[in-house]
């Protein structure tokens, strides 16, 4: 005859406990280690935005006056610096930063500033930045222009001395589709605005 095994029904009691306690451990952190900072919303740098809106206003003719391009330039290349300045030093988060950097930088004089600018407008269009999309085809236009090589997308016009402003010469490789996904007009309405141009001075 078999000897009967008593088990203690406390001790199986404080077993399924303590079971549960290390699995829970397992499965649900408890709620210190769950805890995380919500994301910060990085907000648009004002010197920057600033910059931008001097760049813009000094393209506006003011009460119809012709606007003097010596001046525009000197104030070009101040803010050119600064805004390199600041982009060298990681100071550009939003989109609205690499686009309002992209733009200034678009009115350079070098080939690389309008390369960084294209490079600017594709970080601005990832961090959701719809008005970068232009600005990445027009200085990808400026850049290829300035290394003497066709345009691609029809942004860029071009008067040599006196002679009238005509519309760069542009590589067939790009489709009309590609130019209204980065919201550029079409080479038809590109060639319009060169007629356009140029019956305003005649």
């Amino acid at each position: 005859m078999r000897a009967r095994t008593w088990i203690n029904p406390i001790a199986v009691i404080l077993i399924a406990l303590l079971l549960g306690i290390v699995v829970g451990w397992h499965t649900t952190p408890p709620s210190i280690w769950a805890q995380s900072s919500p994301p910060s919303v990085e907000k648009d740098k004002e010197e920057l935005a600033r910059l931008f809106r001097e760049d813009q206003a000094d393209r506006t003719s003011k009460d119809g006056k012709p606007i003097d391009w010596k001046a525009v330039d000197a104030r070009d290349k101040t803010r050119e610096k600064r805004v390199k300045e600041l982009y060298a030093n990681n100071q550009l988060r939003t989109g609205a930063d690499y686009y309002h950097v992209a733009m200034v930088l678009q009115h350079a004089s070098a080939p690389e500033d309008y390369l960084l600018a294209h490079e600017l407008c594709v970080v601005a269009i990832s961090k959701g930045d719809e008005r970068a999309k232009w600005l990445a085809a027009a200085s990808e236009d400026r850049f290829l222009m300035e290394l003497g090589r066709p345009q691609r997308f029809a942004t860029q016009f071009r008067s040599v001395g006196n002679s009238p402003m005509r519309l760069y010469q542009t590589d067939q490789g790009v489709t009309d589709g590609l130019r209204m996904a980065l919201n550029v007009p079409t080479l038809a309405q590109a060639k319009e605005r060169e007629a356009r141009m140029n019956s305003k001075k005649n």
